[in-house]
């Protein structure tokens, strides 16, 4: 059996809107003709490994082969990309489409595309880069076939101006050099033209006129110089920036107007750079422009995060309504003109606020001692997080009443030991009387800010904490979904809150903070799953307690859940009288152990004999009949959850292959048409021999034919089998069930469906050409989605009323017989309407060769042809195995 890979040849001509008419001459010519290698190995009969190749359609610009042979489709920004990947292969390859995320990288996007058309709507310049077509079907290795596609755009440009002033050697007056910068985005890389009102302007085209590009700007950027500022050069400058069409995108342009009175923009605000306010309050901020020209645009931004919800920006002035304490942050007002450099003013805005107020007891340092004793030096801290945080004031009181500053008692702002701005009362070798009650108030003085305080009780119970995990909970186990408890018991006085935190995994907590603060020691867990299973630490802080060495302790928690088993459901086909034994396996679980097993066959519990604790269960099928086939279904529990294991069991046969690469499958016959159906039987040996197949053919929405019923001798695997399909009615497409019998009965059926084909000959060494004298024009077809048809003609029966002065007078051949096709551009064709032909597909495991002659004829013709419209050959003939592609697209 011969197979190949197939080509569809679209067929067309590029002209311009105003041509006046075109026509073409195309002949295939069969340069060489090879014998097909038969794609067969010995034991797997027709089963061939995927072959592939991408061919596209839709708003492709040209598909161009680049100087490293690398394929590059290249397509307009918001265009329509369609790529196709066209296989071979037996059985069917399965196609999956995927994509490098850009030319300098490897990896592939993680979403794939499982067609074999690709299709993206309004494309997008991020979306160029390589697509690959991977196609596979079990037999030999993938075939992989890319092709890059380069989307083409251009942006708005940007022009911005800069001014230089510089003394003059040797003179008492200073130069002024103005540049005028202009960039663009785009792909390919942007022509620039410089012009001063209507005139264009070239480098170095006098003294005071220099254009250059930058460094490092890739193309993007040119510079228009000035040199020397006169009083001409005060003028209206347009930078217009071209792609030279490609793709059809037009030029774009942007022009300045440069006076004597050109300035960059300059600001200031009504404000200090700092602003601190109360919340609740209405905050105006005015930014005023100060000069600039052109006009500058003033635009507020805020940092981090948008402008609040509650502000609003009018000109240059932005309020803040009822201002909260998440409103803080840096405001910044910036002017453009695009000339010299945004000018910027930033207010840091402060909300004043207050919360989070602890405390710190920390013992003599100098003795290293970790509890209180008389006559050792102790020190109390005290800290509140506050905006903004150095206008915090502190105030510490003994007993209820303002305490009092002494040699011995000493108040200490900014620790270096401890966060910024946090107060210490240090007591100098501490005594009896020392000891009560000891207050700690946080104020901003003058503001309506409420004040936060903490209380310390220092006196001879005041001892540091120690942790313990409960008896009977140092490990926890609790069932997935379920609610979990760990806890720590912490003795002291005070009491610190109790930080919990992973240990055996570098994982945060369910809340994503990688630790959480209690304050009665017990950690909760909600809806708890597997992957929270492992050891916990619990420790005391070190505020709002002693400050010393945390003490910790562990707790393991176990999260049980379900098994976890294979195979989810296998399909099993044995010949009737073999065994068959099914095997479920424990894969994951906790506990990993089987608890029980259950065996039920549709439905109907079995019998299994008990085994030992182990991670699987079997059960044996001795014998394979109709009775015994059907689903088996095992159940196992590892008394926390079940999984079930299904098998379905049976002697029915496998579905047959249907055989996709028949050469010229259909053959017509007046005004029906046969096809010829080729199939090969999926792993014949694993049942009882095929008898026969039943056929059962219905036209597309239609009711089904009476079946037919194919015999077959000894099928075996790979062994390429046909049957004529007769009196299908042109064009209709017909749906195909092809059911495989065996003496257990119907197998698995397969189905597709036949779509009417215009037959086509292919060339032979006796008739090596066919050309537009076939009636079927050599098979190629109309393109239903383009504007308009071509039109087979001669010079004898082309139509009177075309236009005048279109078209040749007879084809190359020079005679008036002779066919070629032929279109008009003139009305009502408009801009951009496409005329397409489509070939039939071509075996491309031959080689052959695409020429053909083309005609053009009117006055406005912008291509180079030979005088008079001559007909003329193209001088690039396609030989293959390649993929040509031309239209007719109006400009």
């Amino acid at each position: 059996m011969l197979s190949g890979l197939f080509l569809e040849v679209v067929l067309g001509l590029f002209f311009f809107a105003g041509y006046e008419a075109s026509a073409l001459k195309m002949e295939t010519i069969w340069v060489l003709f090879l014998s097909l290698v038969p794609v067969y190995t010995r034991g797997q009969g027709v089963y061939a490994p995927a072959q592939a190749q991408i061919i596209h359609a839709g708003q492709a610009c040209v598909v161009k082969e680049d100087n490293i042979s690398e394929r590059v489709y290249t397509i307009r920004e918001g265009d329509t990309l369609v790529l196709q990947c066209l296989v071979t292969g037996h059985p069917r390859p399965q196609v999956r489409w995927t994509k490098t995320a850009g030319s300098a990288s490897d990896k592939f996007q993680e979403t794939s595309v499982f067609n074999e058309t690709l299709r993206i709507e309004k494309i997008q310049r991020l979306q160029g880069g390589r697509y690959y077509c991977k196609a596979e079907n079990g037999v030999g290795v993938p075939a992989i076939k890319s092709i890059r596609v380069d989307v083409q755009y251009l942006d708005e440009p940007i022009l911005t101006v800069h001014q230089t002033i510089s003394d003059v050697r040797g003179s008492f007056y200073q130069e002024k050099t103005v540049f005028l910068r202009c960039t663009v985005n785009s792909n390919p890389p942007a022509r620039f033209i410089w012009r001063r009102g209507s005139e264009t302007l070239s480098h170095s085209q006098d003294n005071g006129v220099d254009i250059y590009e930058p460094l490092y700007t890739q193309g993007e950027t040119k510079v228009l110089k000035l040199k020397n500022l006169r009083p001409q050069d005060y003028a209206s400058y347009t930078c217009q920036v071209s792609v030279r069409n490609v793709c059809g995108i037009p030029d774009k342009s942007i022009t300045f107007e440069l006076t004597n009175t050109t300035a960059p923009p300059a600001l200031k605000l009504s404000v200090n750079e700092t602003l601190v306010v109360n919340p609740g309050d209405n905050v105006t901020i005015q930014c005023l422009l100060t000069g600039g020209d052109p006009l500058p645009q003033v635009v507020w931004s805020h940092s981090p995060g948008p402008m609040p919800r509650n502000s609003l920006i009018q000109g240059g002035n932005l309020t803040i309504w009822s201002i909260r304490a998440e409103d803080s942050g840096y405001y910044n007002c910036t002017a453009i003109n695009n000339v010299g450099n945004p000018a910027k003013k930033t207010v840091n805005l402060l909300v004043r606020s207050m919360r989070n107020v602890t405390f710190q007891i920390t013992p003599d340092v100098i003795k290293e001692s970790e509890t209180i004793q008389l006559g050792q030096d102790l020190k109390l801290s005290c800290h509140v997080d506050a905006v903004p945080q150095e206008k915090v004031f502190y105030f510490w009181y003994k007993n209820g009443k303002l305490a009092k500053i002494s040699d011995r008692l000493v108040v200490i702002r900014n620790d270096p030991e401890l966060p910024p701005v946090t107060s210490s009362l240090e007591i100098i070798d501490l005594r009896f009387t020392d000891y009560g009650t000891y207050l700690c108030v946080a104020s901003f003085q003058g503001a309506p800010i409420p004040d936060l305080s903490v209380e310390v009780n220092i006196s001879s119970e005041t001892v540091p904490p120690s942790i313990m995990v409960p008896k009977g909970q140092s490990t926890i186990t609790v069932r997935e979904g379920s609610r979990a408890e760990l806890q720590c018991e912490v003795r002291g006085k005070p009491k610190p809150p109790i930080l919990w935190s992973r240990v055996d995994k570098e994982a945060p907590m369910p809340s994503g903070a990688m630790t959480v603060e209690t304050s009665d020691g017990k950690l909760h867990l909600e809806k708890v799953t597997r992957e929270l299973s492992g050891t916990y630490k619990c420790q005391t802080a070190r505020y709002n307690g002693f400050n010393i060495r945390p003490r910790e302790a562990l707790v393991q928690l176990n999260v049980q859940f379900p098994p976890v088993v294979e195979p989810i459901f296998q399909d099993i086909r044995q010949a009737i009288g073999r065994s068959v034994t099914l095997r479920c396996t424990m894969l994951k679980g906790s506990p990993m152990k089987v608890a029980t097993a259950v065996w039920r066959f549709n439905g109907s519990l079995l019998t299994v004999p008990p085994t030992e604790q182990q991670d699987f269960s079997e059960y044996k099928v001795d014998s394979v009949s109709r009775e015994t086939s059907g689903n088996y279904e095992c159940s196992i529990s590892n008394d926390v959850g079940v999984a079930t294991c299904l098998f379905q069991v049976s002697a029915k046969a496998y579905n047959p292959e249907f055989y996709y690469d028949t050469p010229n499958p259909t053959r017509k016959q007046s005004k029906n048409y046969s096809y010829v159906l080729q199939w090969t039987q999926k792993e014949p040996d694993a049942v009882d021999p095929i008898l026969s197949y039943r056929l059962d053919v219905r036209q597309m929405n239609h009711r089904d034919l009476p079946p037919k019923s194919i015999s077959v001798r000894k099928v075996e695997k790979g062994m390429l089998q046909e049957y004529l399909l007769t009196d299908l009615k042109v064009p209709l497409s017909y749906e195909v069930r092809l059911t495989p019998l065996t003496r257990f009965g119907s197998g698995d059926m397969a189905t597709r469906t036949i779509h009417y084909i215009e037959p086509i000959s292919y060339p032979n060494p006796l008739g090596n050409t066919c050309h537009f004298e076939d009636e079927k024009i050599c098979g190629y077809t109309q393109d239903t989605t383009d504007n308009f048809d071509w039109i087979r003609q001669s010079g004898l029966t082309h139509d009177p009323k075309r236009s005048a002065n279109t078209g040749p007078t007879m084809d190359f051949s020079g005679t008036p017989e002779g066919y070629y096709m032929f279109i008009e551009a003139s009305a009502p064709r408009v801009k951009n309407d496409k005329a397409r032909l489509i070939s039939p597909m071509y075996n491309m495991t031959a080689r052959f060769c695409v020429s053909f002659y083309y005609h053009m004829y009117g006055k406005h013709i912008a291509v180079v042809l030979p005088e008079n419209g001559a007909i003329t050959q193209d001088k690039f003939p396609l030989c293959g195995p390649l993929l040509f592609f031309l239209f007719v697209l109006l400009r």
